[in-house]
């Protein structure tokens, strides 16, 4: 009986030497090499986009060169050298206001910064100066100095008309990723958010457009590349976008703004009233509206004869004046009374409505400007 070559490797009948095995594992690649790869898959044609597809695009193209990314910046420490210097804090969006390089975002986006950066859509970087903030609005305007064929301003639109179940549009730097679209529509109108002093934002526009961390002070745009809203945050427990997004209408803003601008910061109107807490209209059993603790001497409402309420001599309660409405709008309390008058200058004439001990009356006062 012949012993088996070492080399020899047996596979039922057939009979392969290691050799011829491992000259066949070499060759192998080269063998496949050699035969011609598969021809590639014939693409088959497009078609024509639809109607909606072609407007997406049309808006995306018109209004993202009005869209800016903004990186807050703060003063840091290095650890090794302990140089100080700026370091970036935080991002977020912003749009194009005028063609002189005023750039609108939210307060809270630039609130804990020292200083502040601009990059526009061709990418180019211009630090911002602040011309000025309106926190209970969350408003901010930054200034940059870039050409002006770098600064096409964003068209503004209107959002008294805005309808539920329109189509919207967000454009911004979610997470860091500049010039992002996303779409959807006008969820609910009239939501109330609350800015970053607690004051109420009123009129909010609520969309399930995707809006997540990075989208703060990006415009809401509607299907014609409108400005409608500044998109200001979103109710999510996980803190991504949870289909609910709210922004600031642009009516809005377009009062705010071009004011923020002119004065460097939101000059109130005032009555030169103290209003009393919440819980003393119903412990005196007031109606609903503003009760007044004091009026500043020699203010407006001293001039027109309002009246705070007060102890009496003997210590009782001596009835004065409550503002249930501003101009016949109602006001149930100083919020109200507040983004009431807000939409006034100082210098302007506004009719109050005034309840005491019983009586009704109306009231023309002129408006001061608020030490504030």
């Amino acid at each position: 009986m012949n012993p088996q070559p070492v080399d020899e490797v047996r596979a039922g009948p057939l009979a392969w030497s290691r050799r011829a095995v491992m000259l066949l594992a070499l060759s192998g690649p080269l063998l496949a090499q050699a035969r011609p790869p598969a021809p590639p898959r014939p693409v088959a044609p497009r078609g024509a986009l639809g109607a909606d597809e072609l407007n997406n695009i049309a808006v995306f193209k018109a209004v993202s060169p009005s869209v800016v990314n903004i990186t807050a910046l703060a003063v840091g420490r290095d650890f090794f050298s302990m140089n100080v210097q700026q370091v970036p804090r935080g991002t977020g969006s912003g749009f194009v206001w005028d063609d002189r390089g005023h750039i609108v975002t939210n307060f809270h986006v630039i609130q804990e910064a020292n200083a502040a950066r601009v990059t526009l859509a061709d990418q180019s970087s211009h630090r911002a100066q602040l011309v000025g903030v309106f926190p209970d609005r969350d408003i901010a305007v930054l200034k940059i100095d870039a050409p002006k064929n770098k600064l096409p301003p964003i068209p503004v639109g209107s959002s008294r008309d805005l309808q539920v179940g329109q189509k919207v549009y967000a454009i911004g730097n979610p997470f860091g990723l500049d010039q992002t679209l996303t779409t959807g529509i006008v969820s609910a109108l009239n939501r109330e958010i609350e800015s970053v002093t607690r004051r109420t934002i009123r009129g909010s526009i609520q969309t399930d457009a995707a809006i997540n961390p990075g989208n703060s002070g990006g415009p809401l745009l509607d299907s014609a590349g409108r400005l409608i809203g500044v998109n200001t945050a979103i109710y999510s427990p996980s803190g991504g976008s949870a289909g609910i997004g709210f922004a600031i209408p642009v009516d809005e803003v377009n009062r705010i703004v071009p004011r923020l601008i002119r004065d460097g910061r939101m000059v109130r109107p005032s009555l030169g009233v103290t209003a009393g807490p919440e819980a003393m209209g119903s412990a005196l059993k007031l109606p609903k509206g503003v009760p007044l603790v004091r009026v500043t001497p020699g203010g407006p409402a001293a001039v027109a004869g309002l009246q705070p309420f007060r102890r009496g001599s003997e210590g009782g309660i001596v009835a004065g004046d409550v503002i249930t409405a501003v101009n016949d709008e109602p006001v149930s309390d100083l919020d109200d009374m507040l983004t009431a008058l807000e939409r006034f200058q100082p210098g302007d004439k506004v009719t109050l409505t005034l309840w005491r001990a019983g009586k009704s009356r109306k009231q023309s006062i002129t408006l001061a400007e608020s030490d504030e």
